[in-house]
């Protein structure tokens, strides 16, 4: 698996990056490889306001559904058009083309308390 350092990670497999004032939001490999070939995403309403630990949207495999959760609380701000037509890019790219949505956080210290890509893998 894949879990780059200069991440942070939430304990439901989300995985953030801080990009100047804003957070942006995917799925770790983790959970891509576990959930399959993906064939839909549904993205948190562009300008709603998440908060940590709720659920923000779903991603679906032939597998199975599952639910995204905010790492982090604040306003999402930018939603990655791509995976509406090319949901696939979260298995093939999840730290790249495959992002979900960038976030406007509350609170940007709050990320820190999110994981380490070691305490996340001593988890998984």
């Amino acid at each position: 698996m894949n879990h780059p350092a200069e991440l942070k990670y939430a304990s439901t497999h989300e995985w953030v990056r801080i990009e100047g004032d804003l957070v942006v939001t995917g799925i770790s490999d983790h959970a891509q490889d576990a959930l399959g070939d993906l064939v839909y995403v549904e993205a948190p309403d562009l300008d709603s306001h998440i908060t940590a630990g709720e659920q923000a949207g779903v991603v679906e495999s032939v597998k199975t559904a599952s639910d995204i959760h905010a790492p982090v609380s604040g306003v999402v701000v930018e939603i990655n058009p791509d995976l509406e037509d090319d949901p696939d890019f979260i298995n093939d790219d999840p730290y790249g083309k495959g992002w979900i949505y960038k976030i406007k956080p509350d609170n940007m210290a709050d990320v820190e308390k999110l994981l380490s890509n070691t305490e996340y893998e001593a988890g998984l």
